[in-house]
């Protein structure tokens, strides 16, 4: 069953690597679809608060097991694209059983997925757990953690840039300004 449903999405280019959008280099806003209990949650908030706190966090907050799961998920994915300044979506769970994962293997969530107008990163499971979803995001990771780490910048390596850069630009400014001098003191 899981097999054809994944031939038919293939089929109809869901999975086509021409068709998966970059990641913001600076997201403003990020949506997250996971459940509100458990660590996966707290995982995301807290890397992105350590690496890029100036971005903000719009919460779905949906069951991503059980019955009705994957209803759930397609609805948060709805209210996340239907708000304007979503940059990136995060959709994550922890690992689990196969059956535990069974909602990101479902057709109306690949399909929202799909359709999500911001990008989305695809954390379910642990690193060898692959689902559907997996196939259809824009990117994947491995772990809800990496997720987070995959869609903001570090403002650590941001501060050296900068501070490099800013070096490169003074001495370019003096070499520039000893170039001329002779022109404007002869």
């Amino acid at each position: 069953e899981l097999e054809r449903l994944k031939a038919k999405l293939q089929a109809e280019g869901l999975f086509d690597e021409a068709r998966k959008r970059p990641l913001p280099r600076f997201p403003r806003s990020i949506g997250v679809v996971t459940s509100p209990q458990g660590a996966v949650l707290h995982d995301i908030i807290s890397v992105i608060g350590r690496r890029y706190p100036a971005v903000e966090l719009g919460g779905a907050p949906t069951r991503v097991q059980g019955d009705g799961a994957a209803e759930e998920i397609v609805a948060a994915l709805t209210a996340l694209n239907a708000l304007d300044d979503i940059d990136v979506v995060i959709v994550a769970r922890g690992g689990g059983s196969a059956e535990d994962l069974s909602a990101f293997n479902a057709e109306a969530v690949a399909r929202a997925v799909y359709g999500s107008r911001a990008p989305v990163v695809s954390a379910v499971g642990h690193e060898t757990d692959v689902t559907l979803v997996d196939y259809v995001a824009d990117r994947r990771a491995p772990t809800p953690s990496a997720a987070a780490e995959m869609v903001v910048p570090d403002r650590l390596e941001l501060r050296a840039a900068i501070t490099a850069d800013e070096k490169r630009l003074v001495a370019a400014m003096a070499d520039a300004i000893a170039q001329r001098r002779p022109q404007v003191h002869p």
